[in-house]
């Protein structure tokens, strides 16, 4: 007959036995990671591709004041602005001797820091040499986070547009004065046909170059 001690022990075998074949496993009980919010204040430069044009955007956050400044430089081209604010209320000018200015009035503001909330998480992608977290926002952009750092590194549109993150600077702000959009973007001034045809500032132009990064269906 086996001993009490060898019964109690085999007890305890199939006890444990059953309890690791009812528990769920880890990976199943592990929450899925969630996106860093944006730090209130931040200065970054983006490295962009869209289809083969390529761009430097030298992206200044700002949201204690509602506002969002990117100043473009395309491959070979001349440098625009691109200054928004929360009311919907966005710049679009040249600073060089030509002083042309387009502005728009939007249905939205800047992304709020928070804005990746509800993305969902697609797993881990490596990337520009970096471990990432990767969600999706409503089909819309796809974002990538260093998993150590949680400093975002990569973002692509649903358009295609690609942009790499080379510099995020944390708390970075730009000084007020360059937040003033030029006098003459303020001037009313009927444009000839002409003048809209040559305007490096039109609006057909300036969708594809000077999309924000920081708009529209990405505040859903």
């Amino acid at each position: 007959m086996a001993s009490t001690s060898t019964c109690a022990l085999l007890f305890l075998v199939s006890l444990a036995a059953a309890e690791a074949e009812a528990a769920p496993p880890l990976a199943a009980m592990a929450e899925p990671p969630e996106p860093t919010p944006w730090p209130l204040q931040f200065h970054s430069i983006l490295y962009v591709n869209y289809s083969g044009s390529l761009s430097l955007i030298d992206l200044w956050y700002d949201w204690p004041n509602r506002r969002n400044f990117n100043i473009v430089q395309d491959q070979l081209g001349e440098l625009l602005y691109d200054l928004e604010w929360n009311n919907g209320t966005s710049f679009f000018y040249t600073l060089d001797s030509s002083k042309e200015c387009r502005s728009s009035q939007l249905e939205v503001g800047i992304l709020r820091p928070n804005w990746l909330d509800g993305a969902i998480y697609l797993g881990q992608e490596n990337v520009d040499g970096f471990l990432c977290n990767v969600w999706q926002k409503v089909d819309f952009i796809w974002y990538y986070e260093d998993v150590v750092t949680k400093r975002p590194v990569h973002w692509v549109f649903y358009t295609g547009r690609s942009i790499h993150v080379m510099t995020f600077e944390v708390g970075a702000v730009l000084e007020d004065a360059k937040w003033q959009a030029p006098v003459y973007c303020f001037e009313k001034k009927k444009d000839t046909e002409s003048d809209l045809k040559e305007s490096k500032l039109d609006v057909g132009y300036l969708e594809p170059q000077l999309e924000s990064t920081l708009r529209g269906p990405m505040q859903l």
